[in-house]
């Protein structure tokens, strides 16, 4: 992604960060590493694993400072990538019940791609010479929506088969035992960058007020139930920003459409792709969404709903079975600071004011 710009600096920082960890006397406790993706090996069978041709030369001097240092490799790995990343994709090997397998040299199958990406990377450690270097599984996940294979009926497979897979400390062909595996993530991100999809917004179990998207088990025993919920949380005004359609003249539907790309660029219209949440939604309801979201991203402010004349604020809920138009949650820069703080905020100044110059500004 980056042309290779940082291809010389990834592992003297990786040196240097170890090096003042140690230090300051935590070396031993705290351990620097350098989180990768899965594409920095290839292989077409798991035993055939090797790091990239283009960088092995780099990753062998870093997986060999990580074994040294006791340090582990810390991979993401994403089978919805590869489902969406490929049309031909076996779309059963995406998941951990799919039934769906593939044969590597000796007679091994491997049921799903999780499996056979993970134990490649082993195979690519054991050529680089560090056969048992630890790893770390840094980040797996499945989006609910931004794609027609996103949504919450496919993340809840794919949870499901990866808890009760990482209940029974099975581990893999080459790596059995218990596996290290973050999730990701917690809450859907609506500003995050969607260079490589537009389901990058929606990686959450949670939705973005902290509401569980789907049934699952976090223990792997397969005793689905809905997660507790964020509890607390408080909301803007119930209203929506939505096409004015009657104020609306024929002069001013030229500015439609640049105002459409300016909400969408500026708020979140993920959502309203193909296979999407919204994909449903009418002409006057896809302009009503996208005029929504940047309002409601602008914390309400009135001032965000105008689109040169062609929206209007209203307290009617134009959400749909499977589309959500969100309300905003209030945070703590949404919060007004209440009139006893801004006062005693005005008399400390002033007070300070009085200190160091003797004179007081009303």
């Amino acid at each position: 992604n980056y042309n290779g710009s940082f291809m010389e600096n990834t592992v003297p920082a990786l040196k240097n960060i170890q090096k003042a960890l140690d230090e300051a006397g935590i070396g031993d406790k705290v351990k620097a590493t350098v989180p990768l993706n899965a594409d920095v090996y290839v292989g077409d069978k798991p035993s055939e694993g090797k790091f990239r041709p283009d960088i092995d030369g780099v990753m062998t001097d870093m997986v060999k400072f990580m074994h040294d240092h006791g340090a582990p490799f810390v991979v993401n790995i994403y089978p919805f990538l590869s489902l969406y990343q490929s049309d031909d994709f076996p779309f059963e090997f995406a998941f951990f019940d799919g039934g769906r397998s593939i044969q590597d040299n000796g007679g091994v199958s491997y049921s799903n791609v999780f499996d056979a990406n993970y134990d490649t990377l082993v195979s690519a450690l054991k050529k680089a010479g560090v056969p048992s270097l630890k790893v770390v599984v840094g980040e797996i996940g499945w989006p609910t929506d931004g794609n027609k294979n996103a949504n919450a009926k496919l993340a809840r497979r794919f949870y499901d088969g990866l808890l009760k897979k990482l209940a029974k400390n099975e581990g893999t062909h080459l790596r059995p035992g218990k596996l290290d595996v973050y999730l990701f993530g917690l809450f859907d991100e609506d500003m995050k960058s969607i260079a490589p999809g537009n389901f990058e917004r929606h990686w959450g179990i949670l939705t973005y007020d902290g509401k569980p998207k789907f049934s699952m088990d976090l223990s792997g025993q397969g005793n689905d139930r809905r997660l507790a919920a964020v509890s607390g949380v408080e909301y803007l005004p119930k209203q929506w920003c939505v096409f004015d359609d009657e104020a609306a003249k024929d002069e001013d539907m030229d500015k439609l459409g640049g105002n459409i790309q300016y909400a969408c660029a500026s708020g979140d219209c993920t959502a309203l792709g193909y296979g999407c949440s919204c994909n449903g939604l009418d002409e006057m309801s896809n302009i009503s969404y996208a005029f929504n979201m940047y309002f409601q991203m602008q914390d309400q402010d009135v001032r965000a709903c105008d689109f040169d004349g062609l929206a209007k604020i209203s307290d009617k809920n134009a959400s749909t079975k499977t589309c959500l138009f969100p309300v905003q949650i209030i945070s703590a820069a949404t919060v007004p600071a209440r009139p006893s703080s801004l006062l005693l905020l005005a008399l400390l100044l002033a007070h300070a004011l009085v200190m160091t110059t003797g004179f007081i500004i009303m």
